[in-house]
């Protein structure tokens, strides 16, 4: 029976790891957008040419994206770093130890309905294999998944990826010969369609309404591009 909950709470937790991925990929995704819509609307309010902002865009979107990778990465990396450490430690304890080891596996059986002397045969037979054992003390005792440490490499390309996605939107009227009026407006309106479906995602990974969550990105998001191009006239005006 207990065998049977484990197997089914990996299974669980493998489900849900797409949708965490997704939803750091909206997150991402809405971290470039913003910035770099405001970085552009910034640009616009102070006068500068459509050369200027889309030199501006591409520098904002690089930077972003690679900063983005960056600290990622490191993050990433020491996490895996920490989580090596703890299920090296568990190796040591199970060699050096093995019957503390199996009294912390049988206490977490135990507090999950089982009696207390079939969760000690229990634990006592998971842990007679040393591999199998440690395998078994990483998930249930440390809370840990040998299998989905993670892997720094494909976390800081996956960040840079999904900042350049969210980057390019108000940017890409840019890369059009149509007028910077004409671009910056496209690239308003690209931007807010983005924040709205953005914040819509967000809201039903949240388990809330997808309407408010994409209405609430949209004041945000909005709002910090009119201020961005509200202090780029300042600026513009201050300057000239």
């Amino acid at each position: 029976m207990a065998a049977h909950h484990a197997a089914h709470a990996l299974r669980h937790r493998r489900r849900e790891l797409p949708g965490g991925a997704l939803r750091a990929a909206v997150f991402g995704i809405n971290d470039g957008l913003v910035s770099n819509a405001s970085l552009i609307l910034g640009m616009v309010g102070a006068g500068a040419t459509q050369d200027t902002v889309l030199t501006a865009g591409i520098a904002g979107l690089l930077a972003g994206a690679l900063s983005m990778a960056a600290g990622e990465y490191v993050s990433m990396r020491s996490q895996r770093e920490y989580f090596e450490g703890r299920i090296a430690k568990a190796r040591a304890d199970l060699i050096e130890c093995p019957k503390s080891e199996i009294e912390a596996l049988a206490l977490i059986y135990a507090e999950r309905g089982i009696a207390p002397a079939d969760a000690r045969r229990m634990a006592a037979q998971l842990v007679s294999h040393p591999e199998h054992g440690l395998d078994v003390l990483a998930r249930e005792v440390l809370g840990l998944n040998p299998d989905d440490l993670g892997s720094p490499p494909l976390a800081a390309g996956a960040s840079f990826l999904a900042f350049a996605c969210g980057a390019v939107v108000p940017l890409s009227p840019f890369l059009l010969d149509i007028g910077l009026p004409l671009a910056a407006l496209y690239g308003v309106g690209l931007s807010l369609l983005g924040l709205f479906g953005a914040g819509a995602a967000v809201g039903r990974f949240s388990g809330r309404s997808a309407l408010r969550g994409g209405l609430r990105m949209l004041l945000i998001g909005g709002g910090a591009g009119a201020l961005s191009f509200a202090i780029g006239g300042l600026l513009g005006a201050a300057v000239g």
